[in-house]
């Protein structure tokens, strides 16, 4: 015993300093030991974070593949032949030609007044249904990308607040499908609703310009594509600034759902589409890139890509290399007869292959798709 006294009094110090060398370390591990835990779980939380982000990402990009294969495959392609159809049936000309046919060279048939009456009024009207066909066309390929687009913003929107709401997945593809549906059939308005002002206007334009052009008179190229151009400038600035966004979207939002549910089901049935609150807001946001400035660059040069290919194709046709020019009657036929391929399948379609591909078209979709609004 008092030999332990003796070594604790001669190596006491040593010994407490030995142990709380000891405690100190095993506190120290304990520490790193619960830091350790906790950042192991907190790991397993950013992974599994991660793993949800890029499950929504794939999710999103999916969706607007989706949109995009359904814009292309159907939307587009139904509205464009429907929209061929409304043309063709509106601006039928076999009658006018018909009659130019049988009266030619007999002169009991056709009077010399009434002959100049119905060349005059083959003159407008074959301007009026290629212009038409080909700003039809344009604007109607340039929406329904803008639809598109405007969706893809929408769903990310959808999938933000959904994340912060706790929605799941698959109450955001609710939205997604019936929003898309009810959205992307609205490029139907124009044949629909809106081809009966447009084809009116667009004459009115066509005979403006055209009234002191003469049947017998030379055009060459150069004056045919500057003479479409004047067509497709007047007809932008009838009326006031952007009116003729009214050709390809409904006004009053209540009103189209009535008409659509008509349509759909025989009977007033608005359960049938969307709520109009959802419709509403994607039309407006659409309506405001519409009206936009750079939209308006966009369309301008779109349009120009357009009569571009249209006036090859007819001096193609014609052979309208020379300088001398070709009397406007014998350029109708060809006029006429070049207004059905700019309304042709998407798909086989030159003239909207021309206008996707412009780098103007490209960037401006691309700088539309990644502006997106903050969630609020």
């Amino acid at each position: 015993m008092l030999s332990l006294r003796g070594f604790w009094s001669r190596h006491r110090r040593k010994i407490l300093i030995s142990l709380g060398v000891l405690g100190s370390g095993y506190l120290v591990y304990k520490l790193y030991e619960s830091h350790s835990r906790r950042l192991s779980e907190l790991e397993r939380q950013l992974d599994g974070a991660r793993r949800v982000d890029e499950l929504i990402k794939n999710r999103l990009q999916a969706h607007f593949e989706n949109i995009q294969r359904v814009s292309d495959t159907t939307t587009l392609p139904y509205a464009m032949h429907y929209l061929r159809s409304r043309i063709s049936e509106d601006l039928d000309l076999s009658h006018l030609t018909e009659k130019l046919m049988q009266g030619k060279g007999q002169s009991s048939v056709l009077y010399g007044k009434e002959k100049l009456e119905l060349w005059d009024r083959l003159k407008i009207l074959s301007f009026t249904r290629t212009a038409a066909s080909l700003w039809s066309m344009t604007v109607l390929c340039l929406y329904v990308r803008v639809q598109v687009n405007i969706l893809g913003r929408q769903l990310y929107l959808e999938i933000a607040r959904g994340s912060e709401n706790s929605l799941s997945l698959d109450e955001i593809d609710s939205f997604s499908r019936h929003a898309q549906q009810d959205f992307l059939a609205t490029a139907d308005y124009l044949a629909t609703y809106g081809i009966n002002s447009l084809i009116m206007n667009m004459q009115n334009a066509a005979m403006e310009v055209l009234k002191d052009k003469q049947l017998k008179e030379p055009f060459s190229m150069l004056q045919l594509r500057e003479t479409m151009i004047q067509i497709l400038k007047m007809f932008m600035n009838t009326s006031e600034s952007n009116y003729w966004i009214h050709y390809l979207m409904p006004d009053n939002v209540n009103d189209y759902k009535q008409q659509m549910a008509m349509s759909a089901s025989g009977f007033d049935d608005s359960s049938v589409l969307m709520d109009a609150t959802k419709l509403e807001q994607l039309l407006f946001e659409t309506h405001a890139v519409l009206s936009s400035p750079d939209f308006a660059n966009v369309l301008e040069i779109s349009l120009k890509k357009a009569v571009d290919i249209l006036i090859e194709d007819i001096g193609i046709h014609v052979g309208g290399t020379s300088s001398l020019g070709i009397p406007l009657a014998k350029l109708l036929p060809q006029i006429t007869r070049l207004s059905l391929p700019l309304l042709d399948e998407p798909s086989s379609n030159k003239f909207l292959q021309a206008i996707r591909s412009l780098s103007e078209v490209e960037l401006f979709y691309t700088l539309l798709y990644a502006n997106m609004p903050t969630v609020s």
